[in-house]
């Protein structure tokens, strides 16, 4: 095999961590996807209460699509070396992130004024469960993006492999997407 195969047969192989998060992210989508047919179950039972979603969802919803919005543009700037740039973008979508779960707690807050509580329904049960089952997965994407910060500023630090970068990028788009997902299933179930 000449140097030119081997090179390319490299570059098409998936790094390992790409590998981890793909596998992560298919059990992610497994949790999510028996959770979402455990409320298509309940839903055709007596016991089942319908709700209506605080508006508050949106807004959170608009965030988090600026946020998506905002990694890919630092993961461009980080490819492109303008560092400044990312570290700009990384923070913004850090924030977004923050704010996200903040609005996310502020759309609890009007269930609960609706008198809307974990025990009151199945609906609102599965609903406490798969949003805030989500909002973990968000901190969880923060907790990366802190990290990515942190190597961003750090004097120590001149990594310039993309890998990580593009990880945490892919894992926050698809967070993104899960609660699109999300939201639109529990609009069509009312």
């Amino acid at each position: 095999m000449s140097t030119i195969q081997m090179a390319t047969s490299e570059r098409k192989r998936l790094h390992p961590h790409k590998f981890t998060l793909w596998l992560g992210i298919g059990s992610i989508v497994m949790m999510f996807a028996g959770l979402t047919s455990a409320v298509l179950v309940k839903h055709s039972g007596s016991d089942w209460r319908g709700f209506t979603l605080p508006t508050i969802f949106w807004y959170s919803t608009g965030v988090l699509l600026l946020t998506s919005l905002s990694i890919q543009i630092s993961l461009r700037a980080f490819k492109e070396r303008q560092m400044r740039r990312y570290r700009l973008l990384l923070s913004l979508t850090a924030m977004g992130g923050v704010i996200f779960v903040g609005l996310q707690y502020r759309g609890f807050e009007a269930l609960w004024a609706q008198h809307l509580y974990f025990t009151n329904s199945v609906a609102v049960s599965f609903l406490y469960v798969i949003f805030g089952l989500h909002a973990l997965h968000v901190l969880g994407g923060i907790v990366a993006l802190l990290i990515l910060f942190a190597r961003a500023f750090s004097a120590r630090s001149r990594n310039y492999s993309p890998v990580p970068v593009e990880i945490v990028s892919t894992y926050w788009h698809f967070v993104d997407l899960l609660w699109l997902y999300l939201l639109v299933f529990f609009i069509l179930i009312q």
